[in-house]
């Protein structure tokens, strides 16, 4: 049962097959060959992995980053981005990393990053004279920060695959390390226009207009403050919070900047269900893969061998990055968690292992391979806006990955990066 599946899944995934599809077909083939069990059972499945009301928080976050770029929120937050780092040596690409960190806090997803403000950075990247495989591989690796920094879709889904740890407590850890990935990307941005003479045309305006920029874009800032706040405070949960935010979006896009017109909500809807519808087949079909898996004893016999290794909690760290880093090659973060994270938990957390550190670990490994070939989604989008071809896509990203995977180096060998902000909140689970 368990051969079947591996052996369908890496067909369907090699020869191309979306991956939803491909775990559902991998799962299918696995119940038939068994032959124990009905084939309405994956049917059953993937109900059962959507029928969660949590899950209602997914939809909610997508329309409220519909509606505050609906807003002009990107416009505004590259203004004030530029503002205030534009005139440094490499000033627009600085601008790219920041203004992407900004709406990272409203998105929640890398990819919403690069096909929303990111391709507005690209063009204007390449018309200050910057390479345009250089200004198309600084946003697909800053847009990672986006399932890094709360509120983020992909920590909703591994709280509720993993109850060692709360929603509130994985936004928290997700800040301090979504802002060193920022801080990496600013470093290795500095050094490169340096090297080949990437300058800012622009001059620094007065402090006045920086202020003014900053007030124009607070409003937009204040979202993941609100949800944060409102949650660890217990005005309400973090499915609530999601509504919450779809209103306070409303309000500031059609009151405070005026540029949400009631005509742009069909397609702002529109787009919102797609995603939504999406983002659950996914789960609903990583559901039945998962469930095929512990039918098949395949994490409890993972886990038994892993923990006869006897290693300690950062030598398993290291082998965790290790395997993660090659499996988010193939596999997307959000099934990479559903599938994955059931059998490594266990094992981590018996091993000392702080949930809140492996959860960073695990979520920031799937999520670089979003920008890793040959099967990243992140490069297929951003070859799209930009123009550019996967191989030049791919040099340039070189040095980038690399900084980022120095900052998973820290995380896994600091444990304070991840859990110090959330456990001085009080999530120590």
């Amino acid at each position: 049962m368990s051969l079947t599946l591996l052996i369908v899944f890496l067909v369907t995934l090699v020869i191309g097959v979306p991956i939803a599809f491909t775990l559902l077909i991998a799962g299918l083939a696995a119940v038939w060959v068994q032959g124990s069990f009905p084939p309405l059972v994956a049917m059953q499945q993937m109900f059962a992995g959507i029928d969660s009301f949590p899950l209602m928080a997914i939809p909610f976050f997508i329309l409220a980053a519909e509606l505050m770029t609906g807003g002009a929120l990107t416009e505004v937050l590259l203004r004030f981005a530029s503002q205030l780092i534009g005139h440094v040596r490499g000033g627009l690409g600085h601008t790219n990393v920041l203004t992407i960190t900004f709406f990272s806090g409203i998105s929640g997803s890398a990819l919403a990053d690069v096909a929303g403000p990111g391709s507005m950075l690209i063009k204007m990247m390449r018309k200050a004279g910057y390479h345009a495989e250089y200004a198309a591989a600084l946003t697909a690796a800053t847009a990672i920060v986006g399932p890094i920094i709360p509120p983020s879709i992909i920590m909703i889904v591994y709280a509720l695959t993993e109850p060692s740890v709360s929603i509130m407590g994985l936004f928290l850890a997700g800040i301090v390390p979504g802002l060193m990935i920022t801080g990496s990307l600013l470093l290795v941005n500095h050094v490169v226009s340096g090297r080949r003479g990437y300058r800012s045309a622009q001059t620094r305006p007065p402090w006045g207009v920086i202020a003014r920029s900053f007030v124009r874009a607070l409003p937009a800032l204040m979202l993941p403050v609100i949800i944060l706040g409102g949650i660890h405070f217990g005005v309400f949960t973090p499915t609530e919070a999601s509504a919450a935010a779809v209103l306070y979006a409303l309000v500031v896009g059609r009151f405070v900047y005026g540029t949400l017109r009631l005509p742009m909500l069909p397609a702002i809807l529109l787009r919102t269900a797609l995603l939504t519808a999406s983002i659950l087949m996914v789960i609903a079909t990583s559901e039945v893969f998962a469930w095929v898996l512990t039918v098949g004893q395949v994490p409890q016999t993972a886990a038994a061998w892993i923990a006869g290794l006897g290693l300690g909690p950062i030598e398993l760290l290291l082998l965790i990055n290790l395997f993660l880093l090659i499996a988010g090659i193939f596999i997307e973060p959000l099934p990479g968690v559903m599938i994955f994270v059931p059998v490594l938990a266990p094992v981590a957390l018996a091993a000392g292992v702080d949930p809140l550190q492996l959860a960073i670990v695990v979520i920031l490994n799937l999520t670089l391979g979003m920008i890793t070939p040959p099967v990243g989604a992140l490069l297929f989008i951003t070859t799209i806006v930009s123009g550019v071809t996967m191989g030049k896509l791919s040099r340039e990203l070189l040095p980038m990955l690399g900084a980022q995977l120095v900052v998973l180096l820290l995380l896994t060998l600091v444990p304070g990066f991840s859990n110090w902000l959330p456990h001085a909140f009080g999530y120590l689970k």
